[in-house]
């Protein structure tokens, strides 16, 4: 089967080795993402990759704290995690991670070892995938070209938790993406078109109100309903700017996956 794998990390040359064996070999969807939080951070709730290899080079412990925003993400999107390393960067790495559950491999890498371990991977998401499936039968939809697109909700929250989680709640039912700030919210509003924000309220830089009041100074963006997500302790903060800017409504996190669609549905039908 075709894995998705995403592969990261400070040695660029493993990484670039790697990434050319796994498409080259296996015909693998290989995704290159930068070893910074940001960009971990941005890519992998998007992604969300069956396989995350991350290719370790002159490690520090800072260096090493990048890749804690991966736990999360490995627990929710079932995602594993291979380590590339010498023994000086294996030790940093299993001093200072956070990561709870992860698989080692020396340099030099051997190919032998690695496609041995891709081939249990490939194993347990396919029998994940039959497992899912026992319950359900194939429908191909004749009239699938005739329905309207989905609706594509822009998800706005420096969380990688809540935005992972939020994700799974709605990817059955819309096209989600997913943002770690308000910059990067009015950033890729400016060239994608979206049909409904969950905005979170209280974010470091750019808060959930002062995003707000962006997007409506922009006649283009105008007509975009948002939804505030926010804490139990923030409810009442929330309901004076409810008055004050007119969003469409809040709710409180963590949302059920019930309480996210009734809004959406409220709001967009």
């Amino acid at each position: 089967m075709q894995l998705k794998v995403m592969v990261t990390g400070k040695n660029r040359k493993i990484a670039s080795d790697i990434s050319e064996h796994l498409m080259a070999d296996r015909g693998y969807n290989v995704i290159k993402c930068a070893s910074s939080k940001e960009a971990l951070f941005e890519r992998v709730p998007a992604e969300i990759p069956h396989l995350i290899v991350i290719c370790l080079g002159d490690e520090t412990k800072e260096t090493v704290s990048v890749f804690d925003v991966l736990k999360e993400c490995t627990k929710i999107g079932g995602i594993s995690i291979i380590v590339i390393a010498n023994d000086v960067d294996q030790k940093l790495f299993i001093n200072h991670t956070k990561l709870e559950r992860m698989f080692f491999m020396s340099r030099p890498v051997s190919l032998f070892a690695l496609y041995e371990k891709l081939n249990e991977i490939e194993q347990t998401v396919e029998d994940n995938v039959h497992n899912g499936s026992m319950l359900v039968t194939e429908y191909i939809n004749p009239y699938a070209n005739d329905l309207p697109p989905r609706k594509h909700i822009l998800v706005v929250d420096d969380d990688s938790t809540q935005l992972l989680q939020i994700k799974e709640h709605l990817k059955e039912f819309y096209e989600v993406t997913l943002v770690p700030s308000g910059e990067a919210a009015l950033k890729y509003l400016t060239t994608h078109r979206v049909d409904l924000i969950l905005l979170d309220y209280i974010m470091p830089v750019m808060n959930g109100p002062q995003v707000l009041e962006n997007i409506r100074r922009l006649p283009a963006l105008t007509h975009i309903p948002v939804v505030f997500l926010t804490g139990v302790t923030e409810k009442d903060t929330v309901v004076k700017t409810l008055v004050e800017l007119k969003p469409q409504g809040y709710i409180v996190k963590p949302s059920k996956k019930s309480e996210l669609v009734a809004k959406i549905i409220d709001i967009l039908g």
